[in-house]
């Protein structure tokens, strides 16, 4: 009960004190207010990058594997890839026969060309040449009209499916469907529109802004000779838990399909959205751990700056806490009221950074990527606001709570 009852009175003294000093708090609590904006922002702005991250490549698949020339993700140059053979679409079909019922195939091949409609034109558009199987590897389903059929790409149609950007920006208001289109030279009828997914994520594909064509087709017109070219090849397996079994299959008959030898390695990469994910968390890690280091110096010279205020504090107030002690105050109270002010004003920093921080990540959220603050972040900010008071605040209140009250009372 007398320890509740020093508590109270001891938070009491400290608003008082901070009250008759309102421009020192908030001098104060200015290096408080930047560090803890800075930790709200470097958390909320990874979060929020995260979020993008996994919107945009959420058409990757988690249960599918793709096989390429290439890596996604390459360290180094990379001219060990260069001299690879490319991946053919004879190849393609032979790994189709390989895992019939087991997996499902689809081979794509891209390139940039031009686009126009009427006066409209769009320059360096990704168009995809592909088969009807890829709204089975992939998340992605035209909103209006109808993907490519088998027909479609058995007679080598001259058919697209449109991005919703792509449609936006030719069409505007108008319906695409049925609408002639050229791609570069050659004349395409719109067939469907893809749903939006969400843009690009720091200059990776934009899904939004690339059409889709038979792969038959895209031989036939942007060109590939007899199957030669280099394709992408996406294969679904049978489940997301069955990926780790399925993934050294499909090693092993693409081994097979290039006619490797047992002590060759792989001339070809496996690639999965896991890739993207271990790759995007490494580089995260290094980015806030750069924020979070910055942070620490923010907070660190903060809590420097409330120390001196409060060994200030401590000097004026001597007499002060003589006459405390004299009438019987014990050194617990004296530390608890100087702790209590140095992270009274911590706290109120802490708020004020939160305030701050909010109305940032509304502007992240409005021009940037979606972000908002977490109630764990919120309560991360308000523990370290306390934290660096206390921690601050120990010092020259300790220092003032062992004082002698014969010669605090002196003290002029």
């Amino acid at each position: 009960m007398t320890f509740l009852m020093d508590v109270g009175e001891s938070f009491k003294i400290a608003l008082g004190a901070i009250r008759a000093n309102k421009s020192r708090g908030a001098l104060t609590a200015l290096g408080i207010i930047i560090g803890i904006v800075a930790v709200i922002t470097t958390m909320t702005a990874a979060n929020g990058l995260k979020n993008t991250f996994r919107e945009t490549f959420a058409s990757v698949g988690a249960d599918v594997v793709y096989v390429s020339k290439r890596p996604w993700v390459q360290m180094g140059r990379g001219f060990q890839f260069r001299n690879r053979k490319d991946i053919s679409l004879a190849a393609s079909d032979k790994l189709q026969d390989r895992l019939l019922g087991r997996g499902v195939v689809n081979p794509s091949i891209g390139g940039n060309q031009n686009l126009k409609y009427r006066s409209k034109v769009l320059d360096g558009i990704n168009v995809t040449g592909t088969t009807d199987k890829q709204i089975i590897v992939s998340d992605m389903v035209p909103a209006s009209g109808r993907f490519l059929t088998p027909f479609d790409v058995a007679y080598k149609k001259a058919v697209t499916v449109i991005g919703s950007g792509i449609a936006e920006s030719l069409f505007e208001q108008s319906n695409p469907i049925g609408k002639v289109i050229k791609v570069g030279r050659y004349k395409f009828t719109v067939i469907g529109v893809m749903e939006e997914q969400g843009g690009s994520f720091f200059g990776g594909p934009d899904f939004d802004r690339q059409i889709y064509i038979p792969i038959t087709t895209f031989g036939k017109t942007i060109g590939f000779n007899g199957g030669r070219a280099n394709v992408n090849i996406a294969i679904k397996a049978p489940s997301a838990e069955a990926m780790a079994e399925f993934e050294f299959e499909v090693i092993g008959e693409m081994r097979k399909i290039r006619g490797l030898k047992p002590t060759q390695d792989n001339d070809f990469a496996i690639n999965k959205l896991d890739t993207l994910l271990d790759s995007y968390n490494s580089m995260m890690g290094v980015v806030v751990l750069v924020g979070l280091v910055i942070t620490g110096i923010s907070l660190f010279v903060g809590g420097v700056g409330v120390m001196n205020i409060m060994f200030v504090s401590v000097t004026e107030r001597t007499k002060e806490i003589g006459i405390r002690k004299a009438i019987g105050a014990k050194r617990r109270s004296i530390l608890l009221q100087f702790l209590f002010e140095s992270s009274t004003i911590c706290l109120f920093a802490g708020i004020i950074g939160l305030i701050i921080a909010e109305i940032l990540t509304e502007i992240i959220n409005k021009l940037l990527m979606p972000a908002s603050i977490s109630p764990f972040i919120i309560v991360v900010a308000l523990v370290v606001s306390v934290m660096v008071g206390v921690l601050s605040g120990f010092v020259p209140a300790y220092r003032g709570a062992k004082l002698n009250p014969i010669d605090a009372l002196r003290y002029e």
